[in-house]
């Protein structure tokens, strides 16, 4: 007897629909027979399917990978968001949800807390990173996934529950009362005075309070430091609500200039965006920090104020995403967001760098070469390129993390490390005095051996491929030192490899066990000690010819474009794993 083939399918029949109904009048006469031929071929197959395939097929999982896969052949944003993935699209979008506040991750032995937030109820409760989550009230989750476990610390705020962990080191369990409430996750995640009257905000996304958060950070910093200039860092800070990017540039530009444009397929939808309301500054001296990391909005705040002279850039060049997508409702309760336009910045250049309409022969998505960029030109007339992102005045060269260093944190042997090290320290020294001994790291270096700590290397992989195909070829019949020597060389030892990146090793070890006291902020604090972006904007500020020099339009015998050369100095980036937030 034939079931009935699950509402997944209404979705993706409305969906392609949707996709359809958003070209012009002629073009959907065009294609209306054809979608209409497909939709019925596609349902016609999956009821087939359903009702003779061998096994029993879970219907909804399979339609759910016919949509991905046909959204995924558009780009990486395009995607279809199901009713039960809506709460953390909502969460996504306002920065807001109710549960403990805390990150958590799933491990061999079960879901531990990664990193509990400031000032929120797993924080307040005494939840510590490393403990493992036993039962949520009544519920075991020593089986359970990170997914399921994140699911029941969320809920309701102001509902108290009951959570049962195993601490690192301690015999018993601990039962922890707390109760849920609406988490806010600021986006100013620090703001202070850097060089005694230079303001330095960092902003981590765009939500719809994330203006507000800015502008506030901004009047204290004015008010009551005096500040003479400021630096926005929008490093690692992936973007978000366009409104948002818009509302911040306002704050530095005078009311009705254009921020940016969006065009699309549907030219009744294309839209300019301009600043709407009185700015707050429009003469203080203003530089933004950028990196490859730094996506969407974060590209827009930064290249308008870039195009309109308004802002020196520091740091790298920026991610490329010029795509904007818009949310579109379907039937039960889910959604799909449709890259439905892309942005232009004041300049009039697009700075999306992937072009996703013309694949490579392997169906991958190349970048778009410079020979085919365009140059543009700022309101005093700098030359400014469109197709890579948004390249700063002044480079700063990124430096690479080292296989090792991705191991120790991805492993969870520093981790493991600094929960011993927490558990041993009471409290440390203030962040701005805190610093890793050699005796911690010589701890560190012994606990990774006891460990037996083992990583792999991209070189010996690649050496090891190399020597198979020389031996294959004949040219390592007659003398097989040199791939010997080159073995010996780049086989791991943890004593070699531990004290040729020594400095790295403790700067990352500082990082995260102020984390474990001063939690986010602290971290950020401790990053920005040693940080050359940073050091080359205040440099940049103090220095008002040079920023004059740097804004000021180019002489008519100029170059039409000239390259500016890249400082050989190391960045401050992170990455971190995927988690849930709870």
């Amino acid at each position: 007897m034939y079931r009935p083939v699950c509402k997944s399918i209404v979705c993706l029949l409305n969906l392609l629909l949707l996709l359809g109904s958003a070209k012009p009048v002629q073009a959907q006469d065009g294609n209306r027979f054809e979608i209409s031929k497909q939709l019925d071929i596609f349902n016609a197959l999956v009821k087939e399917v359903e009702m003779f395939y061998v096994d029993t097929l879970d219907v909804e999982k399979t339609i759910n990978k016919g949509i991905n896969a046909m959204l995924g052949g558009l780009d990486p944003y395009t995607e279809y968001i199901p009713e039960k993935d809506m709460e953390e699209f909502q969460i996504i979008t306002t920065g807001e949800y109710g549960g403990i506040g805390s990150y958590i991750r799933q491990r061999d032995e079960g879901v531990i807390i990664i990193e509990p937030f400031e000032g929120m109820p797993a924080a307040l409760a005494g939840l510590k990173a490393g403990d493992r989550i036993l039962a949520i009230d009544t519920v075991n989750v020593e089986n359970k996934s990170s997914d399921e476990v994140s699911g029941l610390l969320k809920g309701v705020p102001n509902t108290k529950m009951k959570i049962k962990i195993q601490r690192p080191g301690e015999k018993n369990p601990r039962i922890i009362d707390l109760t849920r409430k609406q988490i806010l996750v600021d986006q100013v995640l620090y703001y202070g005075v850097r060089n005694k009257d230079t303001g330095y905000i960092y902003l981590r996304g765009f939500t719809d309070k994330s203006a507000q958060e800015v502008k506030t950070a901004f009047d204290d910093l004015r008010k009551n430091h005096q500040i003479k200039s400021l630096i926005l860092d929008l490093r690692n800070n992936g973007g978000g609500l366009l409104e948002s990017a818009v509302q911040i540039v306002n704050m530095f530009v005078p009311k009705g200039k254009e921020v940016v444009a969006t065009r699309g397929k549907v030219r009744q939808w294309d839209r300019v965006y301009r600043t709407s309301g009185e700015p707050v500054d429009t003469v203080i001296p203003l530089a933004v920090l950028i990196n490859g990391s730094s996506a969407s909005a974060a590209e827009i705040v930064s290249g308008a104020l870039q195009d309109m002279d308004r802002a020196v850039l520091a740091g790298q060049r920026s991610f490329g995403k010029g795509l904007v997508q818009s949310p579109r409702e379907l039937p039960y309760n889910g959604s799909v967001k449709i890259t439905m336009s892309k942005y232009y910045i004041p300049s009039g250049r697009c700075i999306q760098q992937v072009d996703y309409s013309h694949r490579n022969p392997d169906g991958s998505a190349g970048n778009i070469p410079d020979s085919l960029t365009t140059v543009f030109y700022t309101l005093k007339g700098r030359p400014v390129r469109d197709g890579g992102g948004v390249r700063p005045e002044f480079e700063v060269e990124e430096s690479k993390t080292p296989t090792l260093m991705y191991y120790l944190l991805n492993d969870y042997v520093l981790f493991d490390f600094i929960t011993d090290y927490v558990q041993k320290h009471n409290t440390i020294a203030p962040i701005e005095e805190f610093e890793v001994t050699d005796k911690d790291f010589e701890a560190f270096k012994a606990y990774a051996k006891d460990k037996n700590f083992s990583y792999d290397r991209q070189s010996e992989k690649l050496l090891k491929n190399l020597k198979e195909v020389a031996e294959f070829e004949g040219y390592t019949d007659s003398d097989s030192t040199l791939f010997h020597e080159l073995e010996t060389k780049l086989t791991p030892d943890i004593e070699r490899d531990f004290n040729r990146f020594k400095n790295e090793i403790k700067q990352m070890m500082a990082t995260e066990i102020v984390k474990r006291y001063y939690y986010q902020k602290g971290e950020l604090i401790q990053t920005l000690k040693d940080d050359p972006v940073l050091e080359k904007a205040l440099e940049v500020l103090a220095n008002p010819e040079l920023m004059e020099k740097t804004l000021r339009a180019p002489s008519p015998e100029a170059d039409k474009y000239v390259d500016l050369p890249i400082e050989n100095k190391s960045g401050n980036t992170g990455q971190k794993n995927h988690q849930d937030r709870v």
